[in-house]
């Protein structure tokens, strides 16, 4: 337990440097810490007080606490000779602990970099503003490659945001600095090194039990950068209430230290001094820094040694002169330096600042011999202020106010107590409690004969009972009259322990309870009765609350990490320009990743900025995924936007990354529902335009059958005209040849009737010359008129003529 205590036996700071460097006032600081945390003045001591409350509270968290205060309890006057019981304490709280811890150490988180000096923030800059350029230069670079086949773009189009507030997400999840990436393998390095992962578990250990924790780092030229675990029992401080300590002045821890050990460290101790120092080990090992149980285990062996960081100011004072060319002359001077005013005006000048500064001393306790008193080598001065200088010892304690600390423990360890008394009441009540018993009526039994010349004794009369149930009596005695013990067997009930029992296992639930009330950690946290009833959300929930209820203590171990990884980034900058293991430093980190092996050589250049990205516990996973299923389930992303979602450790940039994608994808469904729309009515207009065509193709296909059916009408008509003609011209060329035979016959017949008439015509000449001749023959000869009629064969008759021979 912390005190609020005066340091008026502190040497004053106000004094020079040289003063502040000199054995003797680091001996003053050392004994005044000793005096501050180790005086009796008030019949214990700081350190003592601490010592014994730590280990009290480690032996509850181990179910090991002393059994003397419930010994106490239950004896009279000091007296147990009564009772025999089973004393061990019931291991209550380490269950609660392990949760705790091992829920803890469960939680994996990655290390961070971020480049803060001038040349890192200007590259970011200039990589954002290239990106931005890009993106407002988009469709001109496309332009400019369909038109020139060229890309104007430093970034591939399909990887460039399509707005700020994406670009954003993709400089803190995309994008990385060479330097980082070499930071950050550096520091997880150094970690692996010095097995970080183990001294991890024992500090949040430290934080669930005593509710304090602390590391230490520290930087040799022959081992690198070390990190060590640091007993909260064991460390001194400067009264503080910050809960970060974060304003100490000084700092240190008690280390006991084999001789031979001491020796290695300071080889300059001879060996009367040595000599002194086993003694001093003697004489005060329990007095120090022992327990009450340890102070029996004495090592003339071993010496306890204070190591202590002690924090102050110097001042850096320079001359300024100007050379006889003109140019001014730079001068290292001590705080001494204070030439006259008129000298600064007219020959040089002085400047002069005020810087924080870290001496480290180690004095053997209850002694005068200070070991070591220097300022210290290789101060983590952050690159932001190089004035600040930060403590070796990181510590956390979250729950102290006004120097007091309060752990998980301490707040359970009287609940703890009364679930052990109850745990021994029960003990005491079962061990006075009494099984049922057996009534036996003898005189009854010797009432029963049972007819074989026997009569009933009590042994035969147990067998029976106890084998069968069954038991044989009389109702009357054999004189006649009402047998009062009929029934010689009787059950004896015994219950007086019952109500008792119940009492002490319904008081013992109840403080067990208390413990899961006071600590958050309930049934749902640690599985152990779990509701078959409950809801596997409602079991949820509560195991949501306990998380919650024990948080502080995680954010106090990953503190703690970020100091360390913060103290370690400036240290690799020492073993970089310093230790003589920086090529090997370097091929270690190298052989994670070959590229950065250029960035590593000017590593102590850059200022990081160091954060822990914690990775998400079940709680914030499930929620994460419920967002995620949501969206799917409504088409608000991808599957393949759900698995790059999931990878994202830290759960802010994953709900962001969700809320950007499912933008992108409603952006993505409007403009393809445009484009289904404006393709439905380009298809609606080519479909129009199709069925017009169609019409039209139909209108001029039945155009063209028309004019084909007219064509053939016509050319059938043609050919039935042609036929017609060449009917008419073969009728006409017939009717001609049969008109021309006919003329011809007409002829031939007009020639012929020509002839005949001709003929006639000479045949009547000839007649009528013969006639004429005979008619003058007959003249002369005169003789008698002749007939010359035909005698009728040379008339035509009978209806013959050439009417069928006219044309028709």
């Amino acid at each position: 337990m912390a005190e609020s205590v005066t340091s008026h036996y502190f040497p004053s700071q106000v004094v020079s440097d040289i003063e502040k460097a000199s054995e003797e006032y680091g001996l003053k600081i050392g004994k005044a810490i000793e005096y501050e945390w180790f005086n009796r003045d008030s019949g214990t001591n700081r350190f003592a007080s601490n010592q014994n409350t730590f280990h009290k509270l480690r032996l509850y968290a181990r179910g090991e606490q002393s059994i003397q205060k419930y010994k106490d309890e239950l004896s009279i006057n000091g007296d147990l000779s009564y009772l025999n019981l089973d004393w061990k304490p019931i291991p209550i709280i380490p269950k609660f602990v392990d949760i705790v811890v091992n829920g803890i150490s469960e939680r994996t988180f990655d290390i961070k970099a971020y480049s803060q000096d001038p040349y890192g923030v200007s590259k970011r800059t200039k990589y954002m503003e290239s990106i931005l350029a890009d993106m407002k230069t988009k469709e001109l670079n496309a332009f400019t490659e369909e038109a020139f086949g060229m890309s104007i773009s430093t970034t591939p189009p399909e990887q460039l945001p399509d707005s700020e507030e994406e670009l954003q997400l993709h400089m803190q999840l995309n994008y990385k600095q060479a330097v980082e990436l070499a930071e950050e393998q550096a520091i997880n390095t150094v970690l692996e090194g010095n097995r970080y992962e183990l001294i991890k578990k024992r500090v949040n250990y430290d934080l669930t039990v005593l509710g304090i924790g602390a590391v230490k780092n520290s930087f040799t030229k022959s081992e690198g950068v070390k990190v060590e675990y640091v007993d909260p029992a064991n460390i001194v401080y400067s009264y503080t209430e910050s809960p970060y300590f974060d304003d100490l002045y000084y700092v240190g821890e008690i280390k006991t230290i084999p001789i031979n050990e001491l020796k290695k460290q300071f080889p300059d101790l001879n060996s009367e001094d040595l000599e002194k120092m086993t003694k001093q080990g003697y004489q005060n090992t329990g007095f120090y820094n022992r327990s009450i149980v340890e102070s029996t285990n004495i090592d003339r062996n071993q010496i306890q040694v204070l190591y202590f960081n002690f924090k102050t100011y110097a001042n850096e004072v320079y001359k300024v002169k100007e050379t006889s060319t003109g140019a001014s002359k730079v001068i290292i001077k001590d705080d001494q330096f204070n030439p006259p005013n008129e000298l600064l005006e007219e020959r040089f000048g002085k400047m002069s600042r005020q810087i924080e500064v870290l001496y480290e001393g180690a004095l053997i306790l209850g002694t005068n011999q200070l070991l070591k008193w220097e300022l210290a080598k290789n101060m983590m001065r952050p690159k932001s202020d190089y004035t600040k200088v930060k403590m070796n010892y990181s510590i956390v304690a979250p729950r102290m106010y006004k120097g007091r600390i309060e752990s998980l423990v301490s707040r359970i360890t009287t609940f703890a107590d009364m679930i052990q008394l109850t745990h021994l009441k029960l003990q005491q009540v079962m061990s006075r409690m009494i099984p049922d018993g057996i009534y036996l009526d003898a005189d009854g039994l010797a009432e029963i004969d049972l007819g074989n010349g026997t009569n009933y004794n009590p042994q035969e009369a147990l067998n029976m009972f106890f084998q069968t149930g069954s038991i044989i009596g009389r109702s009357m005695t054999a004189d006649g009259d009402m047998n009062p013990g009929k029934v010689p067997i009787q059950e004896i009930q015994s219950g007086s322990g019952g109500a008792k029992l119940a009492s002490l296992i319904q008081t013992y639930n109840y403080y067990l309870q208390m413990i899961r009330d006071v600590t958050g950690l309930n049934e749902a946290r640690d599985g152990s009765t779990p509701d078959k009833n409950a809801l596997v959300g409602i079991q949820k929930m509560a195991a949501a609350n306990s998380n919650t209820a024990t948080r502080h203590i995680l954010q106090s171990g990953l503190f703690l990490t970020a100091e360390l990884a913060e103290a370690i980034s400036l240290r690799i900058s020492d073993i970089i320009e310093y230790s003589p293991t920086r090529d090997a430093f370097i091929q270690k980190i190298g052989g994670h990743n070959v590229a950065t092996l250029s960035e590593m050589a000017d590593l102590h250049l850059y200022d990081f900025g160091i954060f822990l990205e914690l990775a998400p516990d079940e709680e914030e996973k499930q929620m994460l995924e419920n967002n995620i299923q949501v969206a799917i389930a409504k088409n608000g992303i991808e599957l393949e936007d759900a698995i790059d979602i999931r990878e994202i450790k830290n759960i802010k940039l994953a709900n962001q990354v969700l809320k950007i994608r499912r933008k992108k994808k409603q952006q993505q469904d409007q403009l393809m529902q445009q484009q289904n729309i404006q393709a439905q009515a380009q298809a609606n207009a080519q479909a129009q335009q199709v069925a017009a065509q169609a019409e039209m193709q139909k209108n001029q296909v039945m155009a063209q059958t028309n004019m084909q059916v007219e064509q053939g009408k016509m050319q059938m008509e043609m050919q039935k005209m042609q036929q017609e003609a060449m009917l008419k011209k073969d009728l006409m060329n017939h009717e001609f040849q049969i008109n021309m035979q006919l003329k011809q016959m007409e002829t031939e017949i007009l020639k012929e009737r020509e002839k005949q008439k001709e003929d006639r015509k000479d045949e009547r000449t000839k007649i009528q010359a013969t006639q004429q001749s005979e008619l003058i023959d007959q003249r002369k000869k005169e003789t008698p008129p002749k007939n010359f009629e035909s005698s009728g064969n040379d008339i035509m008759g009978g209806g013959f003529g050439f009417n069928a021979f006219d044309p028709r």
